[in-house]
């Protein structure tokens, strides 16, 4: 792979941290030029690697970006707290359609979504682990994460590349050594294994309508709807984890919309502290917390 050229760099200050933002195109594809966001920070070492958040945003694959308020805010904390934030671009191919996600997309279309989802986010794994000197970043400690759509493509691209990709080969580099889910679900739990489990953090309303908590369809479709098409949810996700004394910190909202999809910035400080005590110091914790949404 050639090298890396950075498109630009922005340097600023956040209550005394500095840090950099480089943004590099990761791939092109038709019409869409892919790109992400490196947030690292300024007093990185020269000989220095570190752990990365390789995140996918949210949006029903036809809004949403990159640099989203939101996103990046979370990258910037990751760079804060001794990680490399990473924040992606994908091609949103129901932007603009006539029967966008939910229950008039064919479960075709869906399919084809999810697929094309996972595969650019396994384009981006790539690039970064390809050029992880440039990058400073430990390649064998990335955190796949992202919400909502995001986490759909990544938790597909986690458990399910053997599913969705043809040449299996062009990944070969790319392992994730945790994952982040925030109200994501995954076409079949049953590729999950205990060969590819890792630590996860999830984040989930028990009355999503829109990604099913369990085993339910996606946008609670009826069987009769073109979109009727069978998801796995966090409680599904976690029960394998388990199953496989995997380590994960689970947080269940009763009564919880869609809008636990949103990133927790109050409680970022429990799940990076998470993946420092399972995926750097290799112990194993299972936590489940459970709230009751306030009306």
């Amino acid at each position: 792979m050639k090298p890396i050229v950075s498109l630009f760099i922005i340097c600023f200050s956040l209550v005394g941290f500095s840090q950099t933002v480089d943004t590099y195109t990761y791939t092109v594809k038709g019409m869409d030029t892919l790109k992400l966001d490196v947030y690292t920070p300024e007093d990185i070492l020269p000989d220095e690697r570190l752990p990365v958040l390789l995140w996918m945003h949210g949006g029903g694959f036809s809004i949403g970006s990159r640099d989203f308020i939101d996103d990046a805010e979370l990258c910037k904390y990751a760079a804060q707290n001794g990680y490399i934030g990473i924040s992606i671009s994908y091609r949103l191919l129901r932007k603009g359609t006539t029967t966008g996600f939910g229950c008039d997309c064919p479960k075709e279309e869906k399919m084809e979504t999810f697929k094309q989802a996972a595969i650019d986010y396994l384009d981006a794994a790539a690039f970064v682990v390809a050029n992880a000197e440039q990058l400073k970043i430990d390649p064998r400690y990335i955190i796949a994460g992202g919400s909502s759509a995001g986490a759909e493509g990544t938790l597909n691209a986690v458990f399910m590349r053997e599913y969705f990709v043809d040449h299996l080969e062009k990944y070969q580099d790319v392992q994730f050594a945790g994952i982040f889910s925030c109200a994501g679900a995954v076409v079949n739990a049953q590729y999950i294994t205990k060969n590819n489990a890792i630590p996860g953090v999830f984040y989930h309303g028990t009355s999503d309508g829109l990604v099913p908590y369990g085993t339910a369809s996606h946008h609670l479709c009826a069987p009769e709807k073109p979109g009727y098409l069978i998801l796995d949810g966090a409680n599904v996700i976690v029960d394998k984890l388990e199953s496989f004394e995997m380590p994960f910190y689970v947080h269940i909202v009763k009564g919880g919309g869609h809008e636990v999809s949103a990133i927790p910035f109050t409680e970022l400080d429990k799940v990076f502290g998470f993946f420092n005590q399972t995926v750097l110091g290799n112990e194993v914790i299972q936590t489940k917390v459970i709230k009751t949404k306030r009306e």
